[in-house]
């Protein structure tokens, strides 16, 4: 013990930190790696075995920590003090971590060669399989998701061999069983393989190890019940039943209606209505309240049918009344049936019932809304005497509800023309409720209507007052401006409805028209070209640009719209004759025929567009079709004096022998048209006479006179003058010009006066 013992130096009595630097020999670690005792304690448990006999001292005497003393074992602590160690006293540097030694070893890899890594790697390999199955089947390749399945199934098989070499039956993945062999019988069933089915769902409800499997047997009786083999069907249900405990209600439930099902199926009525009833009791529903109402009507017991219909109807459907209307399924005869009761006698019922028992609470209010939109439904479906009885119950309600249905009323009359009852609605509306918009803009159309536009004005300013956001009202009062020639005011109120509804085509033609009045085309031009951004096809407003465009002297534009209104509408007249005559003024006759030949098609009875077809036969040189034209013609109208004009012409002209039948023709018609006209002439100087007699004004007798004048001129009575002769003259293009009439009566004042 002397050797550890260190007396102090007698010389450098100043040296506080003498003697630290002294460390014992056994606990030098530089040579550590390479003791192989040392190293073969470390990789066995030998170096962890505490000393048992030697006890290690230190140098001042007392015991080391981790030793063992007086049969007593101390926990072990740090023997090294930190970062001062023995190695700084030979010149190594501070390094307290031991990071100078470099990175650790990696760490030994572990080998995938293990028989449970291949294990478990199967393992997922099946669950693959059977995920690829399920989806394979949701998107409908049943054969891709049987082969999965089966493979699935040889893939689980092999794991099962594998893994009972290695391990005890208990470790035994069950779960992975079961659920391959379920997926591999469910799609067996998709591919309607139902011996192949049912043999696979035997050896899951076979084996006890699956705590479940007895609820297996409903799929199997499912599968009996498609091959129509009911008993076994019944069978299989019972025994399903049976292993099926209470908690699992509905599950039950479901079970019990395909008992009673198949028991329908087999004729068992009395069997299927005890499992109908108890379904009845326990949960009731509407397919099994239906069932059993079948099957009373089978045994022909009338008492138990009225009973189970009234415990059908009790069924509470859980559904908005609209939704359970509305068919999901894309079945024809479904939506044949639903379409079917949807107004049925038996809806009817309901609905009534529900208004009156609306009407007996506290909500009548609401009851007297809902008759209101009732009646409003019926306007829209366009059942006018539906929604006239729904709205004449309110005549006698209180003043908010009678002027309400006061003003759809009046409507309603007002476009039925009837405009005494329209006005008699309208007066009791305002008086029902003076502050009401709607009432107050039908009172000014009835009032419109009887012409008197200053008083049908003053309703629609009112009307304002009460609610400036009526567009209706603004939109008359805009109206009657216009009939009143204020074209100013007219043209303030239509830009202040431009700027509430930008997009409405009704106001953007009124401006244009407003515009045209002041004799402002260009304006008029921009309000249409915006017009026809939200009406593209009208072929109205395409050919008011063309006549716009056409009065502006722009022949290509004009030609433009009018082909396209042409094109929506090839009806109108006015159009036709215009591109027909553009087509004579650009030499281009055989395409004007095109025109007037439908022309033609829409007037059969005006020999006017015939005449044009032949005429334009003759100047495009082709006087064969132009001789066989005019004999068509002659057949049809044969007093037609230009008709025959023209055939002695051509017929001189081609030499032909026919000529002179045509020339008797042409004398004898003018004879007859001399002797009509002269008793036209002596018809009307007869009445103008009597006229003078009678108001002693002479400017009747000039007019009439001046009027048969008039007729007297080529081309100014029912026959015609062919204008493509010699001096053809161009037709007249402009559109007949729209009275304010027109307009009132094309844009419907107040279409949409409905209560808000």
């Amino acid at each position: 013990m002397m050797q550890n013992v260190h007396p102090a130096p007698e010389n450098n009595e100043d040296d506080l930190y003498s003697g630290y630097n002294d460390y014992n020999p056994m606990f030098d670690t530089e040579d550590l790696e390479n003791d192989v005792a040392f190293q073969q304690a470390a990789r066995t448990s030998h170096g962890r075995r505490p000393p048992s006999k030697a006890t290690l001292t230190s140098s001042m005497g007392r015991p080391m920590t981790g030793t063992i003393q007086d049969g007593l074992s101390r926990p072990m602590t740090a023997v090294q003090a930190a970062g001062y160690t023995k190695a700084a006293v030979r010149g190594s540097s501070f390094d307290p971590l031991g990071q100078a030694k470099g990175p650790a070893s990696p760490l030994e890899k572990k080998t995938s060669d293990s028989l449970e890594e291949k294990m478990r790697q199967l393992e997922k390999k099946v669950n693959d399989l059977v995920e690829e199955s399920c989806v394979a089947n949701s998107c409908g390749d049943l054969k891709l998701a049987l082969d999965k399945a089966k493979e699935a199934g040889r893939q689980e098989r092999e794991l099962l061999r594998q893994r009972e070499q290695i391990t005890p039956p208990e470790s035994i993945n069950l779960d992975l069983t079961y659920t391959v062999l379920l997926n591999l019988a469910s799609q067996y069933v998709a591919n309607e393989m139902y011996a192949e089915a049912l043999t696979t769902y035997q050896v899951i409800v076979k084996n006890k190890m699956f705590s479940n499997g007895g609820i297996l047997k409903v799929n199997m009786g499912n599968i009996y019940l498609k091959q129509r083999n009911y008993s076994k069907a019944i069978k299989f249900y019972r025994m399903a039943l049976d292993q099926i405990t209470s908690s699992h209600k509905q599950m039950r439930i479901k079970i019990m209606e395909n008992i009673g099902v198949a028991f329908i199926k087999t004729g068992q009525y009395v069997d299927a209505i005890s499992s109908f009833e108890e379904i009845m009791s326990i949960s009731p529903n509407l397919k099994a309240g239906f069932n059993l109402i079948l099957c009373y009507f089978a045994i022909g017991n009338g008492e138990q049918m009225k009973k189970a219909f009234k415990n059908l109807i009790e069924v509470p459907l859980e559904v908005d009344y609209e939704e359970k209307y509305i068919s999901l399924s894309e079945d024809l005869h479904t939506n044949l049936l639903i379409e079917a009761i949807k107004n049925d006698s038996l809806s009817q019922i309901e609905r009534e019932r529900c208004v009156d028992a609306v009407k007996a609470s506290h909500y009548v209010e609401l009851a007297n809304d809902l008759e209101i939109n009732k009646a409003t439904t019926y306007l829209r479906q366009q059942n006018f005497n539906q929604a006239l009885e729904t709205l004449k119950m309110f005549e006698k309600k209180d003043s908010r509800v009678k002027s309400a249905a006061a003003t759809n009323l009046s409507f309603l009359y007002y476009l039925g023309n009837e405009l005494e009852q329209a006005t008699n609605y309208a007066d009791l509306a305002v008086n029902s409720d003076r502050y009401n918009p709607a009432a107050l803009t039908n009172k000014g159309n009835t009032v419109f209507a009887n012409g008197d536009c200053e008083k049908a004005a003053e309703f629609y300013k009112e009307a304002l007052r009460n609610d400036s956001l009526c567009t209706e009202a603004l939109y008359n009062l805009g109206l009657a401006y216009k009939k009143l020639n204020r074209i100013d005011e007219a043209l303030d109120c239509f830009l202040k409805l431009h700027a509430i509804l930008p997009n409405s085509a009704q106001v953007l033609y009124q401006l244009a028209s407003i515009y045209q009045i002041m004799e402002d085309p260009n304006q008029a031009i921009e309000w249409l070209l915006q017009l026809i951004s939200v009406v593209p096809t009208d072929p109205h407003v395409l050919s008011k640009l063309g006549n716009l465009y056409d009065t502006e002297g722009d022949k290509s534009q004009a030609f433009h719209y009018y082909c396209e209104s042409y094109r929506y509408f090839p009806s109108n007249i006015e159009v036709i004759e215009w591109l027909g005559a553009y087509y004579i003024d650009t030499q281009f006759c055989e395409k004007a025929i095109e025109y007037f030949e439908r022309a033609a098609l829409i007037l059969p009875t005006q020999v006017k567009w015939q005449l044009m077809v032949a005429s334009c036969y003759r100047r495009s040189g082709n006087y064969q079709k132009a001789l066989e034209k005019y004999k068509v013609i002659h057949r049809k109208f044969p007093e037609n004096v230009e008709c025959l004009r023209f055939l002695v012409r051509l017929c001189t002209d081609m030499g032909l022998k026919e000529v002179q039948e045509y020339i008797t023709k042409l004398k004898k018609a003018e004879k007859l048209k001399e002797i009509r006209e002269q008793r036209i002439k002596s018809g009307r100087d007869g009445s103008a006479r009597s006229r003078k007699e009678g108001s002693g004004d002479t400017g009747g007798t000039k007019g009439e006179r001046l009027s048969a004048k008039l007729k007297a001129l080529p081309g100014t009575n029912a026959s015609y003058v062919d204008p493509l002769g010699p001096q053809p003259e161009r037709p007249k293009t402009a559109a007949r010009k729209r009275t304010e009439e027109d307009d009132f009566a094309d844009e419907e004042l107040g279409e949409d006066l409905l209560p808000e």
